[in-house]
Order: structure tokens, then sequence, then C-alpha cells
């Protein structure tokens, strides 16, 4: 028989693919023209056949364009395919043995007809016979048809684990990236068992070739995250980091993926990667576009590399050595900067991976949230692309600056474009992007602008997608009450909401304004005038009506003396929307009915009769029925005096949290950001409602970059009890009741737990900690391999709530017991009341410590946090300062130019006066001085100081026992660097103690 070409041997397959393509889709040729259509369906089979082409299994088919006539019927293409299945299987049981070329064709038809969607449950076994080929061709297409076919289940895994073992020991690097591409695709748990152990030693032995490492680093990556627990870590960890330095582009770039992955779960193991992954940064972004020509992508030099480094760094918390540090503050600042470069190509694709870049340095710089410049220049580089014509580009840059809002050193930077998101919630035609521009507003809300921005959302709301209204109607809700100078203005805005989208408004928002009016006699006459006023409107939503029968029923009496408004006519006007209300509204309106007859006796003989009408006292409700019988008959039997006992004014609800913002976490799900529940404090205002109450968090995932302590993502609710005293009017009228006071210590907590007498010193680093959040309330105290603890705080006058977040890293359960207090000779000038966390926290989760605090008299010694836990049996301890300053009471206070001098004047004695010149640590910029000052205390004073480059500010520190009046200069100078520093009080222990706080953030 005459020996067969390739090319000849593939006609048979060549012909069946024709057959098939005709069947699909047809042509129409004519002198110097082609026209192709393809059918339904024919999309992916045209795929399919242009992929075995490019992997060289039907070479004969580039020379061959199908001839054929429009598309036969569906049976007559299963009749062909049938027909040729039929022929495979009789090749594959004859008696005569296949040779490898025959075997490899007859598999490649069996891997397109599946791609064509039918069932192939033969071939296998020839499949798995290709693995033991010594051609490429041969082995590819054996691999390829497990990859695609085998089950993971499959009785042949053993088999192939075997042919597998043998490729990967051969040294053959082609062979060895093909068994390494079927470990990944099949990912099974077996074959995970198997090679687990195997895929670490290719991955760091010094003669695997590059392309190899490649395949070993995503083939482990995918082990990895199909079974965690099958990946061991040992001595390949150290080794694996290094890889970061390895020349080959694609082997730096596949094993920062798998190290990004391996570090959330084991952070320590690779803690050296920082220093690496840094200074690779640096080069690439520092290189030109020639310097990595066949890594440069449209002028971009490795932009998916950076990307990645970037999103590595991102696991981990700012380097803690200086030079790295100086570096990566450095690389930052370049990427900011060459985004400002005109673009070097007009080319989308260079647009897209420029930006990339940027996108994710940002997230970086937001992430480690401690560098005030780069944070303004991340927010201002955000501002330029909330009007670029680019859609996407514009929803990224919306929805960064949400985060960037809460950040304490960026914020003032992103209110400044305001007018811009106010102007893309109105215009924007995506309405994911008007969202986001709704959630930035939220965001950025303060009590400067709080009425602007309500006024805004409110406008927007009545053109808004119905799929948002409901989160809209919930934000309004929350800063309304939040931000209310009065709470005239909350009233009006509330009951405008309800008016506007009253389907929308839930039951915890009409809940919450009943509760507020309950709880405040100022307002109660002026909501009672509003509410009757909107219930004269033909058009009356139901809410509406459910807020003015509880309002009317208890304060109606304060409107009563106005003839429009007399007891009659507010009777008569709720009992004209009686009829097309709910049965519960009216259940609630005939409650208003009795509380009618016990403030206006004029109303009881025509309120009874409605009692008593048929359609009441048979009512087909059982509730309404029994409230018509009962207040009949309180209303006919009881005295006026027991009337009066039983109907008297309610009393003021207790304060909780706030169920409109729980409603609005549950709302926006898992991972919400930092807008709802940022726990900035706004330094310019008095804060008359508070703020709103962190609730404990549990994440479940133990990862360095997970967020543990709920600082960035929007917890789930819990409601930790609030006093009443604590100022914070964000509670919920109708929760369940405030915890109990936690019982006494266990045995073991006796023995874990630190008594004032047996806490250690602090940590080294404990005042470089503390120095971070003199000028800010909220961020994360301390973090290791094993712990995380976050502060968020809120201070008033001489008042402080601070809430402490113990966030597990690891994957354990541990048992974390706390102690907080001022030391011995701090304690008649500090008060701290706490509940001690005797809590078993899971692995990834947190709990919460409420602290509430008192500033009795001036110090300068801040109080004392020891933790102390177990962790694989060993007893740990860490003693801390906690984040409690003179200056966070102090009151910022405004005065003129001429009292400022006045008093500075009168505060002259030498003893008096701190003044301290130092070079600036820090880049001096006058945005971020300013946000410093402001997060200080103090009340920045302008047109002041005769140089309008100098800060002077005002300010009282409120203690129980005294006021300390403190006024304060700050002297900036750019040549030279420096600055001189002023402080003048009445107390010399407080000048010198405040100059050296405030010194030591320049």
């Amino acid at each position: 028989m005459p020996a067969v070409s390739k090319g000849d041997g593939m006609r048979g397959l060549a012909v069946f693919i024709s057959d098939i393509r005709n069947l699909i889709w047809g042509q129409w040729s004519l002198p110097g023209r082609v026209v192709v259509t393809m059918k339904p369906g024919g999309k992916s089979v045209l795929n399919s056949w242009e992929w075995l082409l490019e992997i060289g299994a039907a070479r004969s088919l580039q020379r061959l364009y199908p001839r054929g006539l429009w598309g036969k019927s569906k049976e007559a293409e299963i009749k062909r395919i049938n027909k040729e299945l039929a022929n495979i299987r009789s090749k594959f049981k004859g008696d005569k043995a296949l040779d490898g070329y025959s075997k490899k064709k007859y598999v490649c038809k069996l891997l397109f007809i599946f791609l064509l969607g039918h069932d192939i449950d033969f071939g296998h076994m020839e499949a798995v016979n290709l693995l033991s080929s010594n051609k490429y061709t041969e082995k590819q297409i054996g691999y390829l048809f497990i990859s695609v076919l085998v089950n993971s289940n499959s009785e042949l895994i053993r088999l192939i684990n075997n042919a597998i073992k043998n490729d990967l020991a051969s040294r053959n690097p082609t062979f060895m990236c093909l068994a390494l591409h079927c470990i990944a695709n099949v990912g099974s748990r077996e074959m995970g068992e198997a090679f687990a152990a195997d895929i670490p030693r290719i991955l760091v032995a010094g003669d695997s070739m590059d392309s190899v490492k490649q395949s070993a680093a995503l083939c482990l990556l995918r082990l990895y995250k199909a079974s965690p627990d099958l990946v061991p870590m040992g001595e390949w960890t150290a080794r694996v980091v290094h890889l970061l330095n390895d020349q080959h582009m694609g082997v730096v770039t596949a094993a920062v993926s798998l190290i990004t992955c391996l570090c959330k779960k084991n952070p320590d193991d690779f803690k050296t990667c920082i220093s690496l992954a840094v200074s690779r940064l640096s080069r690439i972004v520092s290189s030109a576009s020639t310097d990595l020509q066949d890594y440069t992508y449209y002028f971009v030099p490795a932009p998916w590399l950076s990307v990645k480094l970037l999103r590595l760094l991102q696991c981990y918390p700012p380097p803690e050595d200086a030079a790295v540090k100086g570096r990566l503050v450095e690389c930052l600042e370049t990427v900011l900067n060459k985004a400002q470069e005109p673009p070097k190509s007009k080319k989308v694709q260079h647009s897209n991976a420029k930006n990339a870049i940027l996108f994710e340095t940002i997230s970086l710089i937001i992430h480690y949230d401690s560098e005030p410049n780069l944070l303004v220049r991340a927010c201002n580089q955000l501002g330029q692309f909330l009007q670029h014509r680019e859609t996407n580009l514009r929803y990224l840059a919306l929805e960064s600056m949400c985060t960037l809002a809460s950040s304490e050193f960026s914020h003032e930077a992103v209110k400044t474009h305001i007018d811009t998101v106010i102007n893309a919630l109105k215009t924007e035609r995506d309405v994911s992007v008007r969202q986001r521009a709704a959630d930035l507003l939220y965001a950025m809300c303060d009590r400067s602008n709080a009425k602007q921005i309500v006024s805004e959302m409110l406008r927007y709301l009545e053109t808004a997608d119905y799929a948002i209204r409901e989160e809209i109607v919930l934000k309004v809700a929350i800063l309304a009450e939040k931000y209310a100078v009065d709470y005239s203005w909350y009233v009006d805005t509330i009951l405008n909401l309800i008016r506007i989208a009253g389907d929308y408004v839930s039951e915890e928002v009409w809940y919450r304004v009943l509760q507020i009016v309950t709880n405040r006699d100022d307002v109660q006459g002026y909501a009672a005038k509003t509410v009757f006023e909107a219930l004269q409107a033909p058009a009356c939503h139901e809410n509406m009506v459910k807020v003015g029968g509880y309002i009317l029923g208890e304060f109606g009496n304060l409107i009563a003396g106005d003839p429009r408004s007399s007891p009659p006519v507010q009777f008569s006007l709720l009992h004209s929307k009686f009829h097309l209300c709910s049965v519960a509204t009216r259940a609630l309106l005939l409650s208003t009915y009795i509380k009618f007859i016990n403030l206006f006796p004029e109303t009881k003989a025509t309120i009874q009769a409605v009692l008593r009408a048929g359609s009441q006292l048979r009512n087909a409700d059982v509730e309404l029925q029994q409230r018509a019988v009962e207040y009949l008959t309180l209303s006919s039997v009881a005295s006026t005096d027991v009337l009066a006992t039983v109907l008297e004014e309610m009393p003021p609800f207790p304060e909780r949290e706030s169920s409109i913002l729980a409603k609005l976490k549950r709302k926006k799900g898992p991972g919400a950001g930092s807008a709802l529940d940022d726990g900035r404090r706004d330094p310019s205002s008095n804060d008359i409602n508070g703020g709103v109450e962190p609730t404990p968090s549990t994440v479940s995932t133990p990862s360095p970059s997970a967020d543990l302590l709920g600082l960035r993502a929007a917890p789930p609710p819990a409601a930790p009890p609030a006093s009443a005293g604590a100022g914070n009017l964000l509670v919920d009228v109708f929760d369940g009741p405030a915890a109990q006071p936690s019982l006494g210590p266990t045995p073991e907590e006796a023995f874990l737990s630190p008594g004032p007498e047996d806490i250690g010193p602090p940590i080294p680093e404990a005042d470089e900690l503390l120095n971070k959040f003199v000028c800010k309330n909220n961020g994360v105290l301390f973090e290791n391999q094993l712990l995380q603890i976050g502060v968020k705080s809120e201070f008033r006058q001489n008042l402080g709530r601070m809430y402490l977040f113990y966030g597990n890293k690891t994957s354990y359960s541990s048992r974390i017991l706390t102690h907080c207090g001022p030391p011995g000779d701090l304690q008649t000038h500090l008060a701290v009341q706490t509940k001690r966390v005797a809590a078993q926290v899971d692995g990834g989760a947190q709990v919460q410590q409420v602290l509430n605090i008192e500033c009795l008299r001036d110090f300068l010694t801040p109080p004392l946090l020891s933790v102390r836990f177990r962790y694989g049996g060993t007893p740990q301890a860490l003693t801390l300062k906690l984040p409690v300053t003179i200056n966070k009471f102090f009151q910022p206070t405004e005065m003129a130019a001429q009292d400022f001098f006045q008093r500075w004047k009168q505060l002259s004695l030498p003893q008096q006066e701190a003044q301290k010149i130092f070079k600036a640590n820090h880049p001096m910029d006058a945005e971020v001085t300013k946000a410093k000052l402001l997060g200080f205390g103090s009340a920045l004073l302008d047109n002041v100081d005769p140089n309008p480059e100098n800060f002077v500010g005002a300010g009282i520190i409120q203690t129980k026992a005294l006021q300390v009046g403190c006024l304060l200069r700050l002297e900036p100078n750019a040549q030279a660097q420096m600055y001189r520093l002023t402080l003048r009080t009445s107390k010399e222990p407080v000048s010198r103690h405040l100059c050296e706080l405030l010194a030591q953030q320049f």
C-alpha cells in the first residue's frame, strides 16, 4: 500500500468538517465577489474550525474552501455526524491497530463533534493513549481532548496522572507545559493531591525553562484556588518570592498572580515580597517605552504587570522601611505625573492601559490612607475624569471618589467637585453612572453642604429610575437627620420625601420622623402645622396619612387655636382619607380618634358616632373591629381622669441605632462603600445630632487587605446600645431591648485578662501609632499577621465615644480579652468606662468594644489598651496607647481679627506660650496643612494674619473642671522647608503639649 502523506491523511477530517459547515452555513459565489452568510449557531462552528486550523490538526483545511448549497435540515446534519461516529467507532474497535497519526485524526474529529454540541461517549482511552506519544501534535490533541471532555471524577484520572507524571519528569519543556496546562484545566482534587508537591519544585528549580516556570506558577494558582489545603507552605515560599526579580517578564507576571493569592491567607510567609514588588514597579514606571520593547503595549511599559504589582501591594499595610516607602511614594507620584502628560497615541488601547495603571495606583493610595499629598492629588486627578467623554472613566472616577470622600485628608478636596457631580446626577444617560453620582453626593455630604445635596437629591428623585429610588430615599432620610441644623428643616425634608416618592418610603423612615418629633418639644408644633397642610393636598400618599394621624393625635392641640385647624377640621380632614387607606392605616387612625376624644372633648359625639357605625363594629377585619369596640367602650365608660391617664402623650422614645442606616446597608449589600458609615468628624460642626454608630462586621475572609474592621465596607446591622446622653440621633424607635451588661469573668478570662495592676509597658512603636491619630478619628491602630485593631471615635465638648474593632486575621478561632483605662496618676484627669471584651472570635471575623470617655481635667498622657489572646496555644500580649489626646476635646471657636489679637496679647506671659521651629517632614502643601489643622480641632481664621501664607486658629479645650482657651499660629517657609509653630493657652503644660503634638504632624 502506498505511503500516505499527512495532508492526504487528514483529507477525511477536512471533508467531514466541510460537510458540516455546508449544513450550517453556505456561500454564493459570483465572479470577483464572495458573500458568506451564517445561520444561527454557525458562529461557534466557524470558530471551532478556525481553532482546529490554528493548532495544526487539519493542515489540509488551510487550502480548502468549502463549496456547497444553502443549508440542509437539522436531521441531515445529525445523519452526517452519526455516520462519521459509526465510522470512528469501527476504526477504534477494528482488528487492525491504529497508528498514532490515525488516532490523532479520529480523536480530533470527536473533539470537533463535541464542539458542535453533540455528546461523545467513547474515544477517551484512545485520547489517553496519545499522551504516551513522543510527537508533539499527537500529545497535544490527547491533552486537549482530556482537558475538554474528561470529567474530574473519571475512572481514567489515574492513567492520566501517570502520563502527566512521566511528562513532568521528562524535562522536555514542551511536554512539561502541556502536562501543566492539563492539570490546570482539569483542576480536580485528585490531580491536586498527586501534583501539589511536585509543581512548587518545578517552579523554583534552577534549571526550569522560563515557559515552564510561567506555566507552573499559573497551574499552582489554579490548584490553590480549587483546593487551598492541598498546597503546602514550605521552603519554596521564600524562593518563589524571588521570582519577582526574574529577567523574564512573563515569569514575573505569573509569579505576582500566584503570590497575590497566596499572601491573602499566609501574609507573613510572603512579607518579603513588598520590597521586591516596589523595586520591580519602580523599574517599570521609570522606564521608557523603548526599554521594554517586548512588553510595551501601545507605548505603555508592561501595563498588566504594573497593575498586578499594585494589587499585590494592596494586600499589605504601608512599608515600614523608610527607603522602601520613599521609593514607593516616588513611583506613585510618577504615575500621577505621567497621567498629566499628553497621550503618545490616539488609540483607545493606549488610553485604556494608561488609565488601568492610574486607577490601580489611586486604589493603592486610598488603601494606605497615610499620604495626604497623594490623596489630594489623586482626588484632583479623578476630578478631571468626571467630565471625560468616556462613560467608563466617569463611572470609575465617581466610584473611586466615593472612597476618597471617607478620608479626612481628601474629603475637602472631594467637596470641590460637588457642582460637577450634581450635573452628572442630572444629565448622565447611564443609570449606573447616575447611581454612582448619588453615592458620591452621599459620601461627600457634611454640615456645610447638607442642604444643597439633600435638595438636589430630592429634585432628582422626581425623575430617578425606579430601581434606585428606595436607596435614594434612605440616603436623603439619613442625611437630613444627621446634618439637621434645626428640625423644622428635617420635618420639611421628610414630608417632601413622602410627597415625591411615597411608595418608596419604608416604615423605617416615617417611624424615625415620629420618634424625633416625639422626643423634641421645640419641633412638635411646627410638625403638626406642616403635616396638617400636607394632608390638605388632593392626592395624599398613605404614608403621609400615617404620619399625619400620629402627629395630630399626639400634638394636634398645639395648632387647635387656629380656626383653620380647629379640632373638628382636623378630624374631618383625617376621616376623609379613612376609606381610601389600608387596614393598618385605618387601625392607626382609629387610635388617633380616641386620642382626639382626650385632647378635644367637643369631638367626642362625632367620633363615637363613627365608632358605632356598623362598618366598624362589624368589620370583617378582626383588628379594626376590636379597636372600634374597645375605643367606644373606653370613651363611654371611663371618667375624664381615667381617659386622660390612659391616653396621655407618648413618652420620649429610647435611643438606639438607626434602622434607616441598617436598611441602607442591607440594600447596598456586602462590600458597600465606606460612605455609608465613614465615621468622619466634621470639625466645623457642633454635632447637635451626633454621628452614626458603628456596628460590628462579620467578614469571613482572613486576608490582610480584607476589611476586617468595617472601616471601608458597611457592616451588617447589629444595633449596639447607646446611652441617652451620647447625643447620637441615628437611633431606632422600635428596635429590640438594649444589650444586658456582661457577667463577671470566667477563670480563663481571669487568667488571660489584664487588670490595671499588670498592664505591661507599651510596645516600642506605640508613640508612632498614636501620632497617626492626632488629626484623625478613625483608622487602623495596630496590625500584624494575627490581629488587626481599628478605631472609630467621636468627641463633643468634654465627652467622647470610641469604638475598638478587634479583627482576627488568622484562620483559627481565638479568645480575645482586653483592658482599657488611664494609668493610676491619670484617673483624676480622664474617666474611661468600658465593657470588657471576652469573646470567641472566629477566623476572619471581628468583635467590637465601646468606650465612653470623659475629660475631667487637662492631661498629658494617653490611656492604655492591653490586649491578650491565645494563638496556637501560646499566650500573646500587647499594650498600646489609645488615641485619646487633649486636642480631641477642642471646641472650634470663630473670632474676628480684632478679638484674636486682643486675646493674643492677654496670653503674653512667657509660661503661656510654647514655640517650636522645625523642619518639614512631609511635602509642604497648603490644602493638606489646612486639613490637618482642622483635624487637630481648632477653627481656622481667615484674613487675620497679615501674611496670607500663615495659618491662624482658635479653640477652647473643654474639660469638666475648667475651659482652656487656645490660640495658634503656623508660619510655613517654603524656601527653607521649615515651620514655626506658636501656641498660647492659659495653662503652661497644655501649651507645651499641644505644640509637641501638632509639630509632629508636619
